[in-house]
This record gives structure tokens, sequence and C-alpha cells, in this order.
């Protein structure tokens, strides 16, 4: 491949490999697929280079207040005019448009369930990038969100039981709520009570509002490593925070046939993909590298603000 002297619309908001990259070529020229292996955030042979912005002169953005999440080489504004959902769903076509988003289920739930219910006031919900929320927390970026999804989309079928742990403002619990239906259960799990309040706030104003007041959505505040059994086992689970190694409690609480999405890892964190076969045994993926806040107890991520 030929060498690349333009700089990456990569949306750095959060990102510590663009970082390095955006200093890196200030005194040379870094070749497209050496970028890819440095900045970890797909796998370089699932990825087609023309499927990304590249524009050239383009200057890097970082922001070391959201060194947390995952994030997208798409940049996504909120400029369209129109009503809130119109943005909505002029997000989740960018994401199609760039080969995020593959999933016609997907799409649907992700335009049905209004990003803005779900940020805090002021931010720009429909861009592609990580946002604060308080207490050492983050909502992730619309394209981990789609990802997540995508990932878990056979797991998370009518009837079927989900659980979010660390499900911070509710956006994930509210779309696998719709994804499951009435008949099924999604349950969110969130150690920072303050948290908690905000996200029941924000599901009630959002399409899943009907789910939590007959009962099938429902979000408690407990620390998210020991699951929440009472609603399991559960044929979908996502995690929204990077542990270690993946809690035992949680592998227990999936159920035979279940999925589960989990970042692992401490510095250097993979999106694991955690298959609980037929017969009980464990099968462990990586889809990408990825970069979360650690999942920890409710003290010592108090005690970092």
């Amino acid at each position: 491949m030929s060498v690349i002297l333009y700089k990456i619309d990569a949306l750095a908001y959060g990102c510590r490999y663009c970082y390095a990259f955006s200093s890196f070529t200030r005194t040379r020229a870094l070749s497209l697929r050496t970028f890819f292996n440095l900045h970890h955030h797909r796998s370089v042979s699932s990825i087609s280079p023309f499927r990304y912005s590249i524009i050239p002169n383009f200057s890097f953005f970082p922001n070391p207040n959201l060194l947390t999440r995952n994030t997208h080489f798409l940049k996504i504004k909120g400029v369209c005019s129109g009503s809130s959902m119109s943005k909505n769903k002029e997000m989740v076509e960018s994401l199609r448009r760039f080969g995020v988003i593959s999933s016609n289920k997907v799409a649907e739930v992700m335009e049905t369930v209004d990003r803005a219910f779900f940020v805090p006031n002021g931010a720009e919900p429909y861009v592609d990038s990580p946002m604060a929320i308080g207490y050492n927390a983050t909502i992730s970026a619309p394209h981990m969100h789609a990802t997540c999804l995508q990932l878990l989309e056979e797991n998370l079928q009518p009837g079927m039981h989900a659980l979010d742990v660390g499900s911070g403002t509710g956006y994930l619990t509210a779309c696998f709520a719709l994804m499951v239906g009435p008949q099924g259960r999604a349950i969110g799990v969130e150690h920072i009570p303050e948290l908690v309040s905000f996200s029941l706030e924000n599901i009630k104003k959002s399409a899943a509002a009907p789910q939590f007041e007959d009962g099938s959505l429902s979000v408690f505040a407990s620390d998210g490593r020991q699951g929440w059994p009472e609603f399991g086992p559960y044929d979908a689970i996502h995690v929204g925070a990077a542990a270690p190694e993946i809690p035992q409690p949680l592998i227990d609480q999936l159920k035979p046939g279940g999925r589960m999405v989990i970042p692992v890892g401490n510095i250097f964190q993979d999106l694991q993909v955690v298959d609980k076969n037929s017969d009980g045994s464990i099968s462990v993926r990586t889809e990408t590298s990825v970069r979360y806040v650690p999942l920890t107890s409710r003290e010592a991520q108090l005690r970092d603000q």
C-alpha cells in the first residue's frame, strides 16, 4: 500500500491511539495499514480503508477528559434540521452508510430509541463519540452501541432475557427492552444510584417507557460484577466497562446458548464475545480492541473523580 500523507478524521475524543498517531504524523508519513495496526479499533483484516473518511490536512482534536471508550473513524454531527427523531435517524443512516450497522433490526431499534434522551443536557447526542456522564462514567459512542447490539442480536429475540451491566444512562437497556419485547425481560445494573435515577428518567421519556411501566424493563442499583441472578439465566449479557478478567457470576448467569459481550483488560483491552455452549462449556473470541472505563467498585470509581 502506498504511503499516506493524510490525517484521519478519527474523532479522537478519548483515544490515546489516535492521539499518538496524530503526534507521529507531524514528523513522518505512515502507511494506513500501519496506522490500523497501531490504532487497534478494528481488526486490520476486516477493514476496507475506503469505507472510512480520509481527509487531507484534517487536524485531530483529542480530548484528554474522555480517555475512555473506543472511537470510530466516522464523524457524525447532529446538524441536520428538523426534529430530534429526524436527527437520530440521520445518525443511524450515517452509521449504515459507513458500514457500521448492517442489521435492519439494529437500525430500527436505534432509530426508535432517541439518543437525545440519554445524554446530559447540552451534549450533542448524535456525534459518534463517547461522552462523560458524571461519576467517572461515560456513555459509549453510537458505533459501539451498534456493534454490541449486532453481536447480541440473535440473543435479543422476543421473549428472551437480557442483562446490561454498567447500564449508565440506560440507553442500551432501553434498546434491549425493545428487542426482547414485553414478553421478555431487560435488566440494567448500575452501581451509582444517581445514574440509576437518571436512567429511569431517561427511559420514561423514550420509546421503552411502556416496558418500564409493565415491568419487563427494570434498572437496579448494585455491583454489576455480581450480575442480577433474580431474572437469570440470561440469553444476552452486555458489560459496559472493562474487567481485568470475566467475572464468574456473569458466566454462571449466562444461559446455555447465551452470549456475553464484555471488554476485558487493563491498559490494553479487547472486546470479547463469550458464548456458552449447550453443554455449559465456554467459547471466547476477540472481536476488536477497545478502550473502556474500568469495571470496579463504586467506591473506587468515585475516588478517582
